[in-house]
């Protein structure tokens, strides 16, 4: 059985045992964690062992000109998104000890000569807020403040008192003297903070009476009725779009959205709709899939304190992709467990704001990602704006200014493990090669031989 407390401390021990670099500044930043846990059930001796293999932070998402097409640039740097694609890390690495002939903590042979999880091994996935997108769109109770009022442009919010744009106003930079910025900082006008601000009004299983006072709509005036939590993800171009009335009618529910960009839009799916996803693509991706007898699932979702509601988690999450049919051999709809944690992350946006001091500068969101995963070489990688942090904009475009995590690096280490594999399948290495390179550069030039 999965305990969410047990697991929101073990996720949270994880983080604070990380370096200091990448992290927020106490009292003055805030950001958000993810990670995976490993569960190992063991038959003989019937314990159950826990560990993180895969932890981010994060809340940034680069605009679609930022992107770029070899695949050497990290698009989305939500959390929820840095852990998983660490998780991929950690997969390979232990496939590479699987087809190698060594001992695997995760897989063990299957038929046609694949993989599949060890008895007894699972993954659970952690969040310590909701997602952005669909299941951040939560009934308000008693006088929650908005987390994200409706985005109108800011020179309308100047001189108002609370009514302002919290998502937008929190990209602002620092007036303190003491700001830490990322380095390629000319690229941070292509960066957004995560789809919704991840305040944390007072929890919904502990309200008060009933008060007349609440956010307002775009018009300025109160709404009538109940009311929902705002996400600034933005419903995908060509389906449902948001009414955007007053009050719970505002979004449209249960629809795809994308990130907002400032200024640009952005191509990266809400943290929502990819959890979607994956309970029913799995979560390792379609080049593990080339070695897996079956899809991977999270069984378990844990969300920390935070604003919740379990009938919209449910919705986002598993409702809406129940009705998914027709599936390829391996695949399933593998709805996760959904359970709330009552631990609030130490650096989220409500502490930080608890903690803050005056004259340290506004408060705003790290401009950092973290990933740590349980990997043997280079386990730690911290990014800005979609490059390894600290890198100057002369490496830009180098190996050195690569995540770990960016898809030009995974395909790297995917290619190694093929090389690994026995002969069987290494007729596949310079095919999977050779469509990397058409990729990036077109049929018309040719494919270097070695």
């Amino acid at each position: 059985m999965v305990h969410a407390d047990e697991i929101a401390k073990l996720c949270y021990e994880r983080f604070r045992q990380l370096p200091r670099r990448g992290k927020p500044e106490p009292g003055r930043e805030w950001t958000l964690l993810a990670a995976v846990v490993q569960v190992t059930r063991r038959a003989l001796s019937d314990s159950v062992e826990k560990q993180v293999v895969s932890l981010g932070t994060g809340t940034k998402c680069i605009g679609q000109t930022a992107m770029s097409p070899k695949g050497d640039v990290l698009n989305d740097s939500h959390a929820e998104v840095i852990a998983r694609r660490g998780c991929l890390r950690y997969l390979i690495q232990e496939l590479h000890r699987a087809v190698s002939g060594g001992d695997s903590s995760v897989f063990c042979p299957a038929d046609q000569r694949k993989w599949r999880l060890r008895p007894g091994v699972s993954f659970l996935f952690f969040t310590s807020h909701t997602p952005c997108g669909d299941a951040a769109i939560i009934p308000m109770i008693d006088s929650q403040s908005q987390p994200c009022p409706p985005v109108t442009s800011v020179e309308s919010h100047r001189g108002t008192d609370g009514g302002g744009d919290l998502k937008r106003g929190a990209e602002e930079p620092s007036e303190g003297k003491h700001t830490k910025l990322p380095r390629l900082e000319e690229q941070e006008a292509d960066v957004e903070d995560g789809g919704d601000a991840k305040q944390s009004p007072p929890d919904p299983s502990q309200s008060r009476s009933p008060k007349t006072s609440g956010p307002c709509d775009c018009t300025g005036l109160p709404p009538q009725g109940p009311d929902v939590h705002r996400t600034g993800a933005k419903c995908v171009s060509g389906g449902p779009a948001d009414s955007l009335r007053p009050g719970a009618g505002y979004h449209s529910t249960g629809v795809l959205r994308v990130k907002p960009g400032r200024g640009e839009p952005t191509r990266s799916l809400s943290c929502s709709d990819k959890l979607a996803r994956w309970g029913v693509l799995g979560f390792q991706g379609a080049l593990l899939s080339h070695y897996l007898q079956d899809a991977l699932y999270f069984s378990t979702v844990v969300v920390g304190k935070c604003p919740y509601s379990q009938e919209v988690m449910q919705r986002a999450l598993i409702t809406r992709c129940s009705h998914v049919s027709d599936l390829p051999a391996g695949f399933s709809v593998c709805p996760p467990e959904l359970l709330r944690s009552s631990l609030e992350f130490p650096f989220s946006q409500a502490q930080t704001e608890l903690c803050h001091q005056a004259g340290r500068g506004r408060i705003s969101p790290c401009g950092a990602a973290i990933s740590w995963c349980n990997v043997t070489e280079r386990p730690l990688d911290v990014t800005a704006n979609g490059h390894k942090h600290g890198v100057t904009k002369k490496a830009s475009g180098t190996a050195g200014a690569r995540s770990l995590l960016c898809k030009l690096e995974l395909f790297h280490s995917f290619l190694s493990l093929v090389a690994d594999t026995d002969p069987g399948h290494n007729g596949c290495l310079c095919s999977f090669r050779e469509l990397w390179w058409n990729l990036i550069f077109g049929n018309g030039r040719n494919f270097p031989k070695e």
